[in-house]
């Protein structure tokens, strides 16, 4: 390519063939990528392409992406965000409208989504990072001080989906957030018992916090030994 990016009907000019398998072979063997926006019509070789931190570039108000087009990207982001993704916030980092092509990729089973506060929060499918990137967003958005109504009926019903360690841990760290007193009103607001969140900071604290499983190996009763008979 003489230019940084070029459309299909311009390689063929170039290269004088105006079968497109004959194009896209050369293309693979020089190492290309599509653009994400303008439909995927423009190419770009991937030494050409300068590709930031995200894996993104622009020239001429072209995006390119080096996880691939517009659905392979936006699968990438929401699936590697620590706190998931709202679409606002896609569409501010790709420069291009993303609604459609997300609630294509929902479809299709790819990612997930959640409503809080009224917007769609799109996550991964994977249940683990999804409970990861749930809990992380409703710490951003609670306010430290006060929860509006909206803000406590969330809370309570994203409380409800996590298992016994999560719960815990998330009250504690509610709580340390509220400081004095923090345990109680937590209690309140979730129905947890006080002891429950104290237990739940105090974790936090000491980072004795577990990822995989909500209890040590070897913790629990004890498996009761079977006694042979002589």
């Amino acid at each position: 390519m003489s230019s940084k990016i070029s459309n299909l009907k311009e390689i063929k000019e170039v290269v004088g063939t105006n079968v497109d398998m004959t194009i896209f072979r050369i293309l693979k063997t020089l190492s290309y990528c599509s653009s994400y926006s303008h439909k995927g019509r423009f190419y770009t070789l991937d030494s050409i392409a300068q590709f930031d931190k995200n894996g993104l570039w622009s020239h001429q108000s072209v995006c390119f992406s080096r996880h691939g087009n517009l659905m392979s990207t936006l699968e990438h982001f929401i699936s590697e965000s620590k706190s998931g993704c709202f679409a606002k916030e896609l569409e501010d980092l790709l420069h291009v409208g993303v609604r459609e092509s997300l609630l294509r990729l929902v479809k299709k089973g790819k990612i997930a989504r959640k409503k809080i506060s009224g917007m769609y929060l799109y996550c991964s499918t994977t249940l683990p990072t999804h409970k990861k990137q749930l809990l992380s967003r409703q710490v951003q958005s609670a306010d430290q001080e006060d929860y509006s109504d909206e803000i406590k009926a969330a809370i309570v019903i994203f409380v409800s989906m996590l298992d016994e360690q999560q719960r815990r841990i998330f009250a504690g760290l509610e709580a340390l957030k509220r400081g004095h007193g923090g345990v109680g009103q937590i209690a309140d607001l979730l129905g947890i018992h006080p002891q429950t969140v104290a237990k739940g900071r105090r974790e936090l604290l000491e980072h004795d916090v577990l990822f995989d499983r909500s209890r040590r190996a070897g913790a629990g009763r004890k498996h009761v030994e079977k006694k042979h008979r002589r």
